[in-house]
């Protein structure tokens, strides 16, 4: 079964609507996707109608950045209770917190001279979770930068002039939390993070680390391969996801076209059969 299990929407701060991405996802032969736009859960019920008559299997997910030190550390919960109240309450007070944090943003981009209008920056998130990419798009339309991904190089990343904290759970807490909600909860992207990996695995496996995010979109053969036998030394199921938004800068990063091999997921689904969260029926999603 070909699979990705890390896909944004503008649900949060993709560029492709729930149902086009479920499009293009199928015309790329995939079976079974997760999508896990940040904070927010609010593409998945266009995405479940949109995947049934393409014969699409989908995930709900959802992707949280968490605190480690000074570090930051992005969870996946995959397979999450998404219709769950208690976790519509939490994720709806998160997405106010993101854009407390977009708007201090803007406000700093202002003192340094780059003047955004806040209203632009809600009109390009278009509903969905503020981003920083909200915020690097209007930046882009103004030509204060080169391109999105330059806006987070100078300005918006972690230690850019502009940037902004907001709440966050510890990275231990976040864990908990997707397991609050019946969800698998994944190390994305983990050569963004810390530089101790391995540490980082010790602490969060007994807390219920389940995976990490080992096949992904823009890392080579030589990081996954390494990725892998951390994954293995850790008892950990080393997932794949591509992190598509649909922004320039993932050039060659579509759904379905990064390597993950399919004894890979199988091993993920088979985690989730255990815990009563899979299989999902085409065009509907675990409940």
């Amino acid at each position: 079964m070909r699979g990705d299990f890390h896909l944004h929407t503008t649900a949060s701060d993709g560029k492709l609507s729930p149902s086009d991405l479920v499009a293009l996802a199928a015309r790329n032969g995939l079976q079974i996707i997760a999508i896990t736009d940040h904070d927010s859960t609010e593409g998945l019920a266009e995405a479940i109608a949109a995947a049934g008559p393409l014969g699409l299997q989908l995930i709900p997910g959802i992707e949280m950045s968490s605190d480690l030190g000074l570090n930051e550390v992005h969870i996946l919960g995959l397979f999450i209770e998404h219709e769950d109240p208690e976790l519509q309450r939490a994720l709806a007070q998160m997405r106010v917190d993101r854009e407390d944090r977009g708007y201090r943003m803007v406000q700093n981009l202002g003192a340094l001279g780059y003047a955004l209008d806040w209203e632009r920056v809600l009109a390009i998130a278009a509903g969905g979770a503020v981003g920083r990419p909200h915020v690097a798009e209007a930046m882009l339309e103004r030509g204060y930068v080169a391109s999105v991904q330059d806006a987070f190089d100078r300005f918006l990343g972690r230690d850019g002039p502009a940037y902004a904290e907001r709440p966050k759970l510890l990275t231990t807490d976040a864990v908990a939390f997707v397991q609050r909600f019946g969800g698998l909860a994944v190390v994305a992207h983990p050569f963004d993070g810390p530089q101790d990996l391995e540490t980082l695995l010790a602490d969060l496996k007994p807390a219920g680390l389940v995976g990490l995010e080992s096949y992904y979109g823009t890392y080579t053969a030589e990081q996954v391969q390494s990725l892998v036998i951390t994954a293995g030394r850790f008892d950990l199921i080393p997932t794949g996801g591509s992190d598509f938004h649909g922004f320039e800068r993932e050039v060659g990063v579509a759904p379905g076209t990064f390597p993950y091999p399919e004894k890979a997921v199988e091993r993920l689904l088979q985690a989730a059969r255990e815990r009563g969260r899979f299989p999902i029926a085409p065009g509907s999603a675990v409940r």
